[in-house]
């Protein structure tokens, strides 16, 4: 089967275009806002003791984290990390995915931009 085919796609490719699709069309409406934001995906979160506040969770398994922006001599910019498989756990299909990761990455960015979600969505 070509790879063009949408049945060729791994659950990897299609919950990274679900994370694209929302995160476009925030920066289609918030461009100025998450100019230099890092959007990145890992399968799971890494093997911490503690999470900070800044870990999206559900119950006790990390769905995301904000890290925010580190001036200084080797700037970074803020970077939201959703995960894969604690996402995907939680889903019943995909357009429940779907909603879920968009859910997700609204609570993060208005985390990061200090607003209020309801202003996102």
């Amino acid at each position: 089967m070509p790879a063009t085919v949408p049945l060729a796609r791994t659950k990897a490719e299609i919950f990274d275009d679900l994370v694209l699709d929302t995160v476009e069309s925030l920066e289609r409406r918030f461009a100025k806002e998450l100019a230099g934001v890092e959007f990145a995906v890992e399968d799971v979160p890494p093997d911490l003791n503690v999470y900070d506040s800044d870990v999206l969770e559900d119950g006790e398994v990390p769905l995301a984290r904000l890290l925010p922006a580190r001036p200084g001599r080797q700037e970074v910019p803020p970077r939201i990390v959703l995960y894969r498989r604690p996402l995907e756990f939680r889903a019943m299909d995909r357009d429940d995915l779907a909603d879920l990761v968009h859910d997700v990455i609204i609570e993060q960015v208005a985390n990061l931009l200090g607003v209020d979600p309801d202003e996102l969505a």
